[in-house]
């Protein structure tokens, strides 16, 4: 029986919502520092709860008491709600092309189990979760307030005792979805730059191609987030594959079981793991950095 590979994890904070704050910093050239406040916003719910400092104030008896802060809640305006439009397609197609990555590779090693339940397609219906996709992100976003949410695709069904090489092709497989995601923030920069040179040359479409360019942003972003995020060595994400490979049998084994937990391990991290969360993402900003600094001045401005 085929072993289904375990979630592919993705998390948003309320940056899903809005990416001012780095569209904001892009469009002025900024530098994108994961330690700066508005980063923090992108990152971990913690910061961006813990953000307002009030002004200190003389002790009198009068004074009235401090108002107790309360948990963040996502304003649902047109500039958001936009935002949500736009985000859903982009990040919806970065997870179908993970799992397609997923499917593809095992194909190629040797095993065909994806491909025979039709997984190997684009069609985002055969890879979204009614549980993983739908409602588990909804709950969380109501919970939080709109603040954080985490979600994942269907898991590709991958048969490892089928692969030509089991220790090598575990590691291919593994790599491919992320390997996907490189691939498109890479084209997505690339795109946004091409985009901007025809808006310049068609004045008419400009609307139209500086909303293109805002997806293809949008898209260097959670596919940068996705890229580092599967990465880490926390069963059952895609870099505790890798390195589970690394690892003795005395300890890869118990290594492995604690993929059970992983969901809990997740939602506990970005609830309660601000500071980790930020040192272990920080090479996110580096990349949207690295890959959106040369095509920012082709960037379109929505009128």
């Amino acid at each position: 029986m085929a072993a289904a590979r375990d979630f592919r994890m993705f998390f948003f904070a309320e940056a899903i919502f809005g990416n001012e704050i780095l569209q904001m910093r892009m469009k002025r050239g900024l530098d994108w520092n994961p330690k700066s406040k508005g980063a923090r916003a992108l990152m971990s719910r913690r910061h961006t709860t813990l953000t307002r400092v009030d002004a200190p104030a003389t002790l009198r008896a009068d004074a009235p008491s401090a108002r107790p802060l309360r948990t963040p809640r996502v304003a649902l305006d047109q500039s958001t709600l936009t935002n949500i439009l736009l985000t859903i397609p982009v990040l919806l197609f970065a997870l179908v092309a993970h799992e397609w990555a997923h499917a593809f590779a095992a194909l190629k090693q040797g095993d065909p189990t994806a491909y025979e339940l039709g997984r190997l397609t684009f069609n985002p219906i055969k890879h979204i979760d009614p549980f993983m996709t739908i409602i588990l992100p909804i709950v969380m976003l109501a919970s939080s307030h709109g603040a954080i949410a985490l979600g994942g695709a269907k898991p590709c069904p991958v048969n490892p005792s089928k692969f030509r090489n089991y220790r090598r092709g575990d590691i291919i497989v593994s790599l491919a979805g992320v390997t996907m995601n490189l691939l498109l923030a890479i084209l997505s920069a690339a795109l946004f730059m091409l985009v901007g040179v025809i808006g310049h040359a068609i004045p008419g479409g400009t609307p139209v191609f500086a909303i293109l360019q805002q997806m293809l942003q949008i898209s260097v972003l959670y596919n940068s987030l996705l890229l580092f995020f599967n990465l880490l060595p926390i069963p059952p994400l895609d870099g505790s594959h890798v390195l589970a490979q690394f690892l003795p049998a005395s300890i890869a084994v118990p290594y492995k079981r604690v993929s059970r937990f992983g969901l809990l391990i997740l939602v506990g991290l970005l609830y309660f793991g601000g500071d980790a969360l930020n040192v272990l993402l920080s090479p996110v900003g580096l990349m949207v950095h690295t890959l959106m600094r040369p095509v920012l001045p082709f960037a379109l401005e929505l009128k």
